[in-house]
């Protein structure tokens, strides 16, 4: 595995270098901890993957630091039991990386896509081999049509989802707002209204705590504000023509909330607390910039549910805790819970059986709970346990995904064309920080639309 660490992460658990784990078949008897396995895995849980011995699999993904530890800890039994060494590879390149290496041919073998915009333009290009039955029985064992159609391109699944996130959390510490005496706000105008109390009353803190910065993909957290802010302004159809493009990204209601959000980001009274003016925002790394919430210097922080890996270690994420989260509250109260988030497919460049067996463990409900009982992850899987989850964040996270009655649509940047969502978007939130209107940052997007 090679786990590729930001210059200016925060977290200092992921190795620099190039690890590999060599991890052999296990007998009847459980893994062999020599080969990196935990020494009492039960195998008869992974007959079902065959055996696979003295095969390799390269798997390429955005996930580093702790959260790339958490998840090769999630399959050291599986490829204990199977024979199968897997070779781990993070990068906050991926998404421009990953087109580059599939046009060079040196493609992973499996690729963990966290836009289905991306994985689409992949599976379009011809680079992406379709989903074997397996897996996708697997997905519909598991998952929701809708998720299953965030793997599909063109009438043809390719990719299974793995995990997810909630995005739209606002985080704060408990103890601050009952010291200050503010209510967590049920509405967009009470966030503003506390946003304006504490811009008026606090000297030393900010109302708002943002960062921007990541690597080639600086600015995606900004585009998180504005979907939150489109599907809680206007609604899911909205939301679902904007994301489709059935409606031009410059349409006057996608205007009218990228100024509800810069009504916040690019008011320097307001931010960026512990760091700078609004401009801060984009040379803060994003998984820096709510530390000023637990350090006093700013209010609010708007991130997803994983957040909570971005915390030093041994804060207390609950209620009554060191640190808790609302969720970013809707313009219209009447209109329920609506909420955004995202998650990560895995799309597989080789379909090897080994390859095709590491794939299907990993949209599995077993991967899942594997997953998320070491913390910091959930996913929405149907067959996952929340009372695995080892926050209560978590835990409730996991409980609105798999609620019914919430209305969840996938983050809208991911599902734009990759030369969208993952491009002029990005571009042009920094440039909208920088001082560009909204006027000319959704004009100069709807402008790069692809025209087919």
């Amino acid at each position: 595995m090679a786990i590729i660490r930001s210059k200016k992460a925060v977290l200092p658990v992921a190795a620099l270098s190039v690890l590999t784990l060599a991890l052999s078949a296990c007998g009847s008897g459980g893994g062999s901890e020599e080969a990196g396995g935990s020494g009492d895995a039960d195998c008869a849980a992974y007959e079902s993957y065959g055996q696979h011995e003295g095969t390799e699999v390269s798997v390429y993904s955005t996930i580093v630091d702790v959260e790339a530890e958490r998840l090769e800890n999630s399959w050291l039994d599986f490829a204990d039991c199977t024979g199968i060494e897997v070779v781990y590879e993070g990068s906050k390149e991926f998404e421009t990386q990953i087109g580059v290496r599939a046009q060079g041919g040196t493609a992973p073998d499996l690729a963990i896509f966290p836009q289905p915009g991306l994985l689409a333009a992949q599976a379009q290009a011809g680079f992406l081999k379709p989903a074997p039955q397996e897996v996708s029985d697997l997905v519909d064992e598991g998952w929701s049509e809708d998720w299953k159609a965030y793997g599909t391109v063109d009438g043809t699944f390719y990719a299974a989802p793995m995990l997810a996130n909630i995005k739209g959390y606002v985080w704060y510490v408990p103890a601050t707002f009952e010291e200050k005496g503010w209510e967590v706000p049920t509405t967009w105008d009470e966030m503003m209204e506390l946003t304006e109390t504490i811009a008026s009353e606090e000297e030393e803190m900010k109302a708002w705590c943002a960062g921007f910065e990541s690597g080639e993909a600086t600015g995606w957290p900004g585009t998180d504000w504005v979907e939150d802010a489109v599907l809680r302004d206007h609604g899911p159809e909205v939301y679902d023509q904007w994301v489709a493009h059935e409606i031009p990204f410059n349409d006057p209601q996608i205007v009218e909330s990228f100024d509800k959000v810069g009504d916040i980001l690019k008011n320097d009274d307001y931010v960026n607390g512990g760091f700078g003016d609004s401009r801060s925002i984009l040379s803060t790394p994003f998984a820096e910039a709510g530390q000023p919430v637990i350090d006093g210097s700013c209010a609010m922080h708007h991130q997803a549910s994983f957040q909570a890996a971005n915390w030093a270690e041994g804060t207390n994420v609950a209620e009554d805790g060191d640190v808790w989260a609302f969720m970013t509250p809707p313009v219209d109260p009447a209109a329920g819970t609506a909420i955004t988030g995202g998650g990560e497919m895995i799309g597989a460049y080789a379909d090897r059986p080994e390859v095709q067996a590491l794939q299907a463990y990993l949209a599995s409900a077993e991967f899942a709970n594997a997953r998320v009982e070491q913390g910091g992850a959930i996913s929405a899987n149907t067959g996952l346990d929340p009372e695995l989850a080892t926050s209560d964040l978590d835990r409730q996270s996991i409980e609105l995904l798999q609620d019914p009655e919430t209305v969840f649509r996938f983050d809208g940047s991911d599902l734009m064309p990759g030369a969208v969502g993952a491009n002029s978007f990005w571009s042009g939130i920094v440039n909208w920080i920088n001082g560009s209107s909204t006027e000319e940052v959704t004009d100069a997007v709807e402008d790069s639309w692809p025209s087919s």
